[in-house]
């Protein structure tokens, strides 16, 4: 177990539909770490799915969209949910957030359909992502390669951008977040 102290992850989500394992695992992972984690969202409370369509719990963010950015942060987390993303792709303040990361070169950490962020977001284009299998096309016609792996870790252009297909690939892309901090 790496010690993260002094690691900061921001985790950005619309609210409605966020996939609850998706957002709270690699949370609770990472603070057992000793990392900092913030949770940013679009609306308050986040309410919170499981299997992308129970209903599950409301958790508070502990900021708006609006009020953060990549400044102070050392990864960006984009958890999943279909409802939850289809709407996060069109915020321009998620749209905002995503490129300061990738423009600072920081860590990108994204699963399940939240690969769709970098899409609509136009960053990162050529990189190789996986995702859930759904957004396989999306990926490929944003101009992504994309591979069916439990996690991915592409680190070129001195950016790391980790994905992940689904809730069931959580330690492998908790462990990528945790090597990439390390």
């Amino acid at each position: 177990m790496a010690d993260l102290t002094g690691k900061r992850a921001l985790v950005i989500v619309e609210g409605y539909g966020t996939e609850e394992p998706e957002l709270l695992q690699p949370v609770e992972f990472l603070r057992e770490r000793g990392a900092e984690v913030d949770i940013a969202a679009a609306q308050n409370p986040i309410d919170c799915v499981t299997g992308d369509r129970y209903d599950s719990r409301q958790i508070v963010p502990d900021k708006m969209l609006a009020e953060t950015g990549a400044e102070g942060y050392d990864v960006l987390i984009v958890p999943g949910g279909t409802v939850n993303m289809d709407r996060l792709r069109i915020n321009p303040e998620a749209h905002r957030i995503m490129r300061e990361f990738m423009e600072a070169k920081k860590v990108v950490a994204c699963i399940c359909h939240g690969p769709w962020l970098l899409v609509n977001a136009g960053v990162a284009e050529g990189k190789t992502v996986t995702s859930c299998e759904f957004n396989r096309i999306d990926m490929e016609n944003g101009g992504f390669v994309w591979v069916d792996e439990e996690a991915h870790v592409d680190d070129s252009d001195g950016q790391t951008l980790i994905t992940s297909r689904c809730p069931d690939d959580l330690p492998a892309f908790c462990a990528a977040i945790e090597a990439a901090l390390a």
